[in-house]
C-alpha cells in the first residue's frame, strides 16, 4: 500500500478501532482534581487520574482556553456562542455559559488564524474575582491585559503597554508575564526580534524585571511558590524550564524531544499541558511528567460524512464537442452532466483524491483530469460507459502538474508541471517526452495549433518580461514570436490557421502624478495578431470595391473540409503583428475562427470583427469558452454556466443557464483531511523556495506529523497540525488558512469611540472622547461629529430606551448596534430626569481613532520638540494604506530639515522600494522662478537633511526589509529594537479542495555585496539600542522616538542647506 493510502486507510480506522483513543487535546487546565480540555471545539472535563471524559460544551463555536477559579468551582474560557470570540464563565460541573465581556468584534480572532483568537483567557487573579484576559483592539499581533469580574461588568486594563500570557505570584503581588504572543505562528525555532523572555512586572515597585533573557522564545510563566516554570526552546524541542526567584538560578524540567510541550497551565502545585496530541501532568518539583490517559465517546458530529452541493465549489467546466453534456470539477470530483436533459454523474467518487482540470477530448471519446490518488498529481483518462476504470496515463511523477491541453486531434496531451517542464503525452502509447524544461520559470498558457503539430505559449526571458514562443512537434524546435522589448501573455491560434492571438504591453500611455513630477504606466495591454504566414496580408489593409463578373463556368456549389493545417514561416514573424484598434486594457481568454476575434477584458466577453471593423459585447460579466473542434461556446459566471447552440456572431442569449443542482457530493472527511495534509505537505516541496527545505529531513517530518492524522476531528484540528509540519521549516510566511468549516455569525458589537466608567449610580461616564478626522468615514468619531453635543463628563443614561443602570457592561446594549443609528440619552447628572438624546452611528471598531490619535501626538511632540524643525512619519504597512500614510505626511513636510520616519509595528507589504527610492533622493539641480522664494529640485519631491528610523520587534515583513534598505543605502541610522526577521515571500494559494489557503515561501532577498543571505529568523538589527520601559511607555513616554528626536536635532548642526539663488545675471555690455 503507497504512502498516500495507508494515510486514508489510517483515518477511515479513527472512526472505529480508535474511537477510544483519546489525542489531539488542547489548552488543558486543572484545578487539581480535574482536568478540562478542549477537543473538537469543545470543552471536557476529567478527573485528573484520566478515565472516562465528559463534554461540558455543544456550541458550533470553539471554546477554548479553559482556566479554573482558585476555589476549583468556577471555568472561564473563551468561546463564540454569541459569535464574537469573548470570555465566558460556567459552573465546574457545567450549566449555561454566562458571557462576561462584550468588546470589539475583531475580523481576526479565529484559532486558525496566524494572530489567534482574541479574548483568551490567561488567568484568574488570586483572590478569586476577577479573571485576566488578553485583548487585541486591532487586528495586528499586540495586545494588552485585562482583568474583569466573574459575574461582568466594565474590565480594568493591566497598566502594561501590552502583555500575553501571564501567572500571578501566589501574593497576588507581582505578575510573570510574556509581552508577546506569537503561540499561534506556524514557525517553530524561531530566535528573531519577537522571541519573547518572561518578565516580572511589581506594580509596587514601578518595575519591569527581565528574568531569562535568552535568545530563543521563553513562554508561558507559570508562577508556583518561590519558582517560575516556563515553556522555552533553548534546547530545539519545547520543553519546561524553571527559574528560582531566590536564587536566580534556572534549570531545564522536561526532557521530550519528539514533539513540542503546547499550552501549558498550573494550579496549585500542578502542572498539565500538550505534547504529541496528549495531556501530560506534572507537579512541581517533580521532573516526571505522567500521561493522563484519557476515554472518549464523542459523536464525531464534525468528521462524520456531510452531503455537499457542487456548484458551491466549481474549479474547472468542459463543454463535450457536440455540446450535449459537460464535465464539471468540483470539490475534487469530476461529474459528467448533461446541459439541457439528462443525469448527473459523478465519474469518479474519490474523497481521499483531488481531481482537477477535468477535459473532455476533442473527439469527445474521454474525459481527461488530473488526480493525486496514487499520492502525486498524474493525468487520467475516463471513458464513458458503466464499470469503466479511469486509465492512468502519467506514472512515477515527481511533481505537481499544473495545467494541460489537448490536441485537436484528440491524439495527444501537452500538460506543464512545477519543475518548469512542458511535456507530450501520446495518449494512446502513454508516451511521455520533456519538449523543454525552462531555468527561469515556469512555462504558461500553452495550447496546441488547430492541425495538431505546433504548440504555442509563453516564456519568461533574461529581462524578465513574458515571451510568446511557438514550437514546432515534428522538428522539435522553438522558434520566438515576440521580442524582449514587450511583455506578452495568453496566446492562442485562430481556428483557421492563420493568425496567432495574444495580448501585449505596448501601449505608452503616462499617467503624471499630483504630488510629484513623476508618472506611472498602468493599462498597456492590448490584442495583437501575428500573421503566421508571409502571404497572409493584414486584415487591417485598406480596400477598394471592383465590379464582380458573372461567369458561366464554376456555378455549382463546391463543398470542401476546412484546411486546418497551419504553416508558420518564422523568418520576419514579428514584422507581422498587427494590433487590434481597441483601447488599452486587460485582455485574456482568446478565441478566434479567423473571422472574428473573441475575447474577455473588463466588463464581459466581447469580440472584433476582422471584416467589419468593429467591436461588441457577446456577454457581461461573463468568460467564454471554445472547446478545440466544437461549434458551440460555454460561458461562466460565479457559481453558473451557460452553453450557447454556437458560437455566437452577436449578443449570447444567456437567459437559460445550465442545470447544476444535481451535483451532490458525499465529503469524507477523514479522507479529504488525510489529502489535504499530504497535498500540503507536496506544496512546500515543490515549491519551497529551497529545495533543500533549509536541510530538514522533510519526509520524516511528514511522517512525524501524519500519526495525528486518525485523531482529527475538526477542520481546525487539521489545521493545526499543517501548521506545526511546516513551522519545522523554521521560516516565516509559511501561512495556513483552514478551509471549509462551520462558524457562528459574526454580531458586531458597537463602540462609541470614548473611554467610560461606571458610576456607583450604575449609569456610566464619559471620560474621554476620542478625537478624529470626521472628513474621513474611516477616522469619524461619533461623539465628536457636528452637531452631536456630548462633552467629557456627561452620563450615557439610556441607550435605545434602555437605561444603562440596568446592565453590569453597557456595551450589552451596543450589541449588533455596529454601523447602526443609535440613540443615546446624556445628561450632565447620572440620572434620567433632564437628559437629553443624541442619534449617533456606532463603529465597528476603535483601533483606527487610537491609531489616528497616537499619530497626531507624535506629530505634535516631534514638532514642539524641535520647533517645528523636523518631521514626522508613521507608516503602518507597506500595503497601500502604508504608502497612502507616506504620501499624505511625506509631500506636506519636505520643507522640514529632518526627518523621523516610524517603522515600528509596520505589518508588511511590498512598497518599501517605492518609499526608499523618495527617500533616498538627492537634487542634482535647483530651479528658481520669479516671485517666488521657494527652491525648487530636480529630482522633485526631495527632503534635504538627515533622517532617522524607527524599529521595533513587530517590524515584520516588507517592515523588515525597509529599515535594511535604510541602512544599506546609508539613509541614517536605525533606532529601537530588532525587528521581526520574516521575509522569505509568498504568493498565491494552489487550490485545494474545501477552499485552503496554504502559502509557500518561494522566494527571498540577499546583499548584492556580500552574496549573503539577510535577515531571516534574525531581524535587523538597531544601530542605537532602545527598548521602551513598560512602565515608562504606559505613562505616556516614548523612549525611542525621544531619542530619535536627539539624535536628529544632533546631526541638524551640521547640515548643509540648499544654496540660495545666485546673484542676479549682469550681462548687460560694459561702458
Amino acid at each position: 500500500m503507497n504512502q498516500k493510502l495507508l494515510l486514508i486507510a489510517l483515518s477511515g480506522l479513527s472512526l472505529t478501532a480508535l474511537a477510544d483513543e483519546a489525542r489531539l487535546l488542547r489548552f488543558p487546565a486543572t484545578n487539581g482534581e480535574e482536568i478540562v480540555f478542549s477537543y473538537a471545539g469543545d470543552l471536557y472535563q476529567v478527573p485528573m487520574s484520566g478515565g472516562e471524559a465528559q463534554r461540558l460544551t455543544s456550541h458550533v463555536g470553539y471554546e477554548m482556553f479553559p482556566r479554573f477559579s482558585p476555589d476549583g468551582k468556577t471555568i472561564a474560557f473563551t468561546g463564540q456562542y454569541d459569535g464574537n470570540t469573548e470570555v465566558f464563565t460556567i459552573p465546574v460541573n457545567g450549566g449555561e455559559p454566562l458571557r462576561v465581556t462584550y468588546t470589539a468584534t475583531n475580523s481576526r480572532d479565529d484559532l486558525g488564524d496566524r494572530m489567534g483568537p482574541n479574548n483568551i483567557v490567561m488567568t484568574w487573579t488570586p483572590d478569586g474575582k476577577q479573571i485576566v484576559y488578553r485583548n487585541r483592539i486591532g487586528e495586528s499581533f499586540t495586545g494588552k491585559l485585562y482583568t474583569v469580574n466573574q459575574e461582568g461588568g466594565l474590565p480594568e486594563v493591566i497598566p502594561l503597554p501590552e502583555g500575553g500570557f501571564c501567572s500571578y505570584s501566589p501574593d497576588g503581588k507581582r505578575l510573570a508575564y510574556n509581552r508577546v504572543m506569537r503561540e499561534f505562528r506556524t514557525w517553530k525555532y524561531y530566535k528573531g526580534g519577537m522571541a519573547d523572555d518572561v518578565w516580572i512586572y511589581d506594580p509596587a515597585q514601578k518595575k519591569v524585571e527581565n528574568i531569562t533573557n535568552n535568545e530563543a522564545q521563553d513562554i508561558f510563566p507559570m508562577w508556583i511558590g518561590d519558582e517560575i516554570y516556563f515553556l522555552s526552546d533553548r534546547d530545539r524541542t519545547m520543553n519546561l524550564f524553571v527559574y528560582n526567584t531566590k536564587t536566580k538560578e534556572t534549570k531545564k524540567v522536561t526532557n521530550f524531544t519528539e514533539y513540542d510541550i503546547k499550552f501549558p497551565s498550573c494550579h496549585g502545585d500542578w502542572i498539565v499541558f500538550e505534547n504529541g496530541g496528549y495531556i501530560y501532568k506534572l507537579k512541581a518539583g517533580n521532573n516526571q511528567p505522567e500521561k493522563v490517559n484519557i476515554r472518549l465517546a464523542s459523536d464525531n458530529i464534525y468528521a462524520r460524512q456531510a452531503i455537499k452541493n457542487g456548484v458551491d465549489y466549481l474549479t474547472a467546466a468542459s463543454l463535450s464537442p457536440n455540446g450535449e453534456r459537460m464535465a464539471v470539477t468540483t470539490r475534487g470530483e469530476v461529474f459528467n452532466i448533461p446541459v439541457e436533459k439528462g443525469v448527473s454523474k459523478n465519474i469518479t467518487r474519490t474523497p481521499g483524491a483531488h481531481e482537477r482540470e477535468a477535459q473532455w477530448s476533442p473527439d469527445g471519446k474521454y474525459i481527461a483530469f488530473i488526480s493525486d490518488r496514487t499520492g502525486e498529481t498524474e493525468l487520467y483518462l475516463q471513458e464513458d460507459g458503466l464499470g469503466k476504470e479511469p486509465v492512468q496515463l502519467t506514472k512515477n511523477n515527481d511533481t505537481y502538474i499544473r495545467t494541460f491541453s489537448w490536441s485537436p486531434d484528440a491524439k495527444k496531451l501537452v500538460y506543464t508541471d512545477r519543475q518548469n517542464r512542458i511535456c507530450l503525452l501520446d495518449v494512446a502509447s502513454k508516451q511521455k517526452k520533456v519538449l523543454l524544461q525552462d531555468p527561469l520559470g515556469e512555462p504558461r498558457q500553452v495550447s496546441f495549433s488547430p492541425d495538431s503539430k505546433w504548440l504555442t505559449y509563453t516564456r519568461t526571458s533574461e529581462n524578465d518580461f513574458s515571451i510568446v514562443y511557438v514550437y514546432n512537434l515534428e522538428t522539435q524546435k522553438e522558434y520566438a514570436v515576440t521580442d524582449q522589448w514587450y511583455s506578452s501573455s495568453s496566446p492562442v491560434f485562430s481556428t483557421d490557421g492563420k493568425y496567432l492571438i495574444f495580448s501585449s504591453a505596448r501601449d505608452f500611455n503616462p499617467t503624471y502624478g499630483q504630488t510629484e513630477w513623476n508618472h506611472v504606466y498602468t493599462r498597456m495591454n492590448g490584442v495583437y495578431l501575428a500573421l503566421l504566414r508571409q502571404d497572409t496580408p493584414s486584415p487591417f489593409l485598406e480596400e477598394d470595391d471592383e465590379v464582380t463578373v458573372q461567369t458561366t463556368e464554376g456555378t455549382k456549389e463546391e463543398t470542401s473540409e476546412e484546411d486546418t493545417s497551419v504553416r508558420i514561416d518564422i523568418d520576419g514573424i514579428a514584422d507581422r503583428i498587427v494590433k487590434l484598434p481597441l483601447s488599452p486594457s486587460y485582455y485574456a481568454h482568446f478565441y478566434s475562427d479567423g473571422n472574428k476575434v473573441y475575447y474577455y477584458t473588463s466588463g464581459g466577453t466581447k469580440a472584433y470583427d476582422l471584416k467589419t471593423k468593429k467591436e461588441e459585447t457577446i456577454a457581461e460579466g461573463a468568460i467564454m469558452y471554445v472547446n478545440p473542434g466544437s461549434s458551440k461556446a460555454m460561458f461562466s459566471r460565479p457559481r453558473t454556466l451557460y452553453v450557447s447552440s454556437t458560437i455566437p456572431s452577436g449578443k449570447a442569449d444567456l437567459s437559460q443557464a445550465v442545470n447544476l443542482s444535481n451535483m451532490k457530493i458525499t465529503v469524507d472527511y477523514p479522507q479529504e483531511w488525510a489529502q489535504i495534509f499530504d497535498e500540503a505537505w507536496r506544496a512546500y516541496r515543490d515549491g519551497f523556495y529551497l529545495q533543500n527545505m533549509h536541510g530538514m529531513d522533510w519526509k520524516a517530518i511528514k511522517q512525524k506529523y501524519a500519526v495525528l492524522l486518525p485523531y482529527v476531528k475538526t477542520r481546525l484540528d487539521l489545521n493545526y497540525i499543517i501548521g506545526e509540519m511546516i513551522g519545522e521549516l523554521e521560516c516565516g510566511h509559511a501561512y495556513v488558512n483552514p478551509g471549509e468549516m462551520e462558524k457562528p455569525e459574526r454580531l458586531n458589537t458597537g463602540m462609541l469611540g470614548a473611554e467610560i466608567s461606571r458610576d456607583p449610580s450604575g449609569f456610566f461616564k464619559l471620560e474621554k472622547i476620542l478625537e478624529g478626522a470626521n472628513w474621513s468615514k474611516k477616522l469619524r468619531s461619533p461623539l465628536a461629529e457636528p452637531g452631536i453635543e456630548a462633552k467629557v463628563g456627561e452620563y450615557i443614561v439610556a441607550i435605545d430606551g434602555v437605561p444603562t443602570n440596568s446592565v453590569k457592561n453597557m456595551y450589552q446594549l451596543l450589541v449588533g448596534k455596529a454601523d447602526v443609528p443609535t440613540e443615546l440619552m446624556l445628561n450632565s447628572k447620572p440620572q434620567l430626569a433632564g437628559a437629553h438624546k443624541v442619534v449617533i452611528t456606532p463603529l465597528v471598531e476603535e483601533y483606527s481613532l487610537y491609531h489616528y490619535n497616537w499619530v497626531q501626538n507624535n506629530l505634535e511632540k516631534v514638532t514642539e520638540a524641535t520647533q517645528g524643525r523636523v518631521g514626522y512619519i508613521y507608516i503602518p504597512d507597506m500595503g497601500p494604506d502604508g504608502l497612502n500614510e507616506f504620501a499624505r505626511y511625506f509631500y506636506p513636510q519636505l520643507d522640514k530639515e529632518g526627518l523621523i520616519i516610524d517603522d515600528r509595528a509596520n505589518g508588511g507589504g511590498n512598497v518599501s522600494p517605492m518609499i526608499l527610492e523618495r527617500l533616498a533622493r538627492e537634487p542634482y539641480r535647483l530651479t528658481m522662478r520669479r516671485g517666488s522664494k521657494l527652491i525648487g529640485t530636480v529630482p522633485d519631491a526631495v527632503q534635504v537633511g538627515p533622517k532617522v528610523c524607527l524599529i521595533n520587534k513587530y517590524s515584520a515583513s516588507d517592515g523588515d526589509l525597509f529599515p535594511w534598505g535604510f541602512r544599506a543605502l546609508k539613509l541614517g541610522k536605525l533606532i529601537g529594537t530588532r525587528t521581526w526577521g520574516g521575509i522569505v515571500g509568498i504568493s498565491g494559494s494552489l487550490p485545494y479542495m474545501d477552499g485552503t489557503d496554504i502559502r509557500v515561501p518561494f522566494f527571498t532577498s540577499y546583499d548584492p555585496k556580500t552574496g549573503d543571505w539577510i535577515i531571516e529568523n534574525h531581524g535587523v538589527d538597531p544601530d542605537i539600542v532602545v527598548d521602551n520601559d513598560p512602565i515608562r511607555e504606559w505613562n505616556g513616554e516614548d523612549q525611542q522616538l525621544d531619542r530619535a528626536i536627539q539624535e536628529v536635532m544632533n546631526q541638524l548642526k551640521d547640515r548643509k542647506p540648499l544654496p540660495g539663488v545666485p546673484a542676479p545675471r549682469n550681462w548687460a555690455p560694459k561702458k
